[in-house]
């Protein structure tokens, strides 16, 4: 264990023996993040990949540095479907730690394959469409898409627990078919993930609704089916045997028909009346347990949208720390820009001489990046180079800029006078901004002229160029 402070090995002492930090607190937070680490690896390991996300979550809470657990977490993730999830982590784990990670192995693994990585994209579209379909109450559609997506990413936890819902959701409260499709989802997704609380919630109540379909189904077609005729065969067969063609048996005839006709009427009463109240009574505890399981289900895509935010909240910081990788390196980056100087400096020192190819890799520096916000070793080595060269490019571009100034070139003559400003001490540089104000005045162009004779007025007073600077100035009515 190391301090928080000056990153010295701790000791068995209350204190860092280097700079003297309190670090009483600091380890028991350091072995709360190891044992639930360690918790959270025993839970991964007999496959409650939910119990062990939660641990790992609250480890790396109190550690974010801790990348064994970040790495683990990542696995958790991408066991469970949540890809995404586990690549965020994994590029987070490699931050912290570059060297010798075995992120970096994860993430080569599913950048190697294209393919599996745009399939798995398709999922989590597919995913999305399909909740979208739940909102929209177009569930057959829902369904399909959840079958295709789970065809290609079956350990989708999520996705098999939305698919099971929308089968106890369905139409027919009473069908058998559907809570045994549910029943096969739910279980398909403990085989993943044992400990997901959720799954194990939905199957007790698929259960408990399985049972009270089988019951409604049994009391409502096969009672009435066995005892309805054989009680009606009965007395039919009693009448039978109780009748004998003497009329001193009459009076008991019409006892025994009265009998049967009381039952029958019984039956009859029983099958219209009391039946139907139990059927109603079933249904309406039926309603009341689909819309318990509804309800939980709004929860569920509550749930849901947070995690989706979260997912593209985690895609936009992605897309960020892209942003700023790419100003480090590329051709327009930082790196590409120092690599640029050590370039011209190398020039320099293997030969000297050659002024000019130093001079257009500094002119290529400046304009990649602002010299002013670089750093100051940055600086340091450029105004080095710059002054070594300074003098020998300034007078050839002066040189030259003239040339094509004689020779009524004015454009060509303006950006050769505009490299010789680059080099600021030499004794060319006011001549350049001298001869760029007469070179714009040339070309019709007043206002940079003007810009260029106050730049020789202000910089260099008291001159020669100075005072024709200034009556240039008053020719153009820039100054009274």
């Amino acid at each position: 264990m190391k301090c928080y402070r000056c990153g010295a090995r701790l000791s068995r002492e209350d204190f860092c023996t280097n700079c003297g930090a309190d670090v009483v607190k600091y380890k028991k937070i350091m072995r709360a993040s190891n044992a639930l680490y360690n918790e959270g690896l025993e839970k991964a390991n007999v496959r409650d990949l939910s119990g062990a996300a939660a641990c790992l979550r609250q480890c790396l809470k109190l550690n974010k540095a801790n990348v064994e657990a970040r790495n683990l977490l990542g696995l958790v993730y991408f066991e469970t479907g949540e890809v995404v999830a586990a690549l965020s982590e994994w590029v987070i784990s490699t931050n912290v730690r570059p060297d010798k990670n075995v992120a970096q192995e994860y993430i080569s693994i599913l950048q190697s394959s294209q393919g599996k990585m745009e399939e798995l994209n398709k999922t989590i579209k597919k995913y999305n469409q399909s909740l979208e379909y739940c909102q929209q109450d177009i569930k057959d559609k829902a369904v399909i898409q959840l079958k295709s997506l789970l065809s290609s990413n079956p350990k989708f936890v999520r996705a098999r627990l939305l698919l099971a819902l929308l089968y106890i959701d369905s139409d027919e409260a009473l069908d058998p078919e559907k809570w045994i499709n549910a029943d096969r989802e739910l279980k398909k997704c403990l085989q993943i993930d044992a400990g997901n609380t959720m799954a194990k919630r939905y199957l007790k109540e698929v259960d408990k609704m399985s049972r009270l379909a089988e019951n409604d189904m049994n009391g409502a077609g096969g009672r009435n089916k066995e005892e309805g005729p054989r009680r009606f065969v009965s007395g039919a067969e009693n009448l039978r045997g109780g009748f004998t063609p003497d009329t001193k048996g009459a009076g008991t005839l019409s006892a025994i028909l009265y009998i049967f006709i009381g039952l029958l009427i019984g039956g009859l009463a029983t099958f219209y009346l009391v039946l139907p109240a139990r059927i109603q009574s079933a249904k309406a505890q039926v309603q009341q347990e689909l819309k318990t399981v509804s309800e939980q289900l709004s929860a569920k895509s509550a749930d849901m949208d947070s995690m989706q935010q979260q997912l593209t909240s985690l895609e936009n910081q992605n897309k960020v720390l892209q942003a700023e990788v790419e100003q480090y390196v590329g051709t327009d980056g930082t790196l590409q820009t120092m690599e640029d100087l050590l370039v011209a400096a190398n020039t320099y020192l293997t030969d000297p001489g050659n002024v000019t190819a130093v001079a257009e890799m500094l002119e290529k520096v400046d304009q990649e990046v602002s010299i002013d916000e670089t750093s100051e070793a940055f600086r340091g080595v450029y105004q080095a180079l710059l002054s070594l060269v300074g003098p020998s490019v300034a007078s050839e571009y002066y040189n030259q800029a003239v040339k094509y100034y004689r020779n009524q070139d004015y454009e060509t003559a303006a950006t050769i006078f505009q490299k010789a400003l680059i080099y600021e001490d030499t004794e060319y540089y006011d001549l350049s901004l001298y001869n760029l104000g007469n070179t714009y005045r040339k070309l019709g162009d007043t206002d940079k002229a003007i810009v260029y004779y106050q730049m020789v007025v202000d910089q260099f007073p008291d001159t020669d160029r100075a005072k024709q600077s200034q009556k240039a100035l008053k020719e153009l009515g820039a100054v009274e």
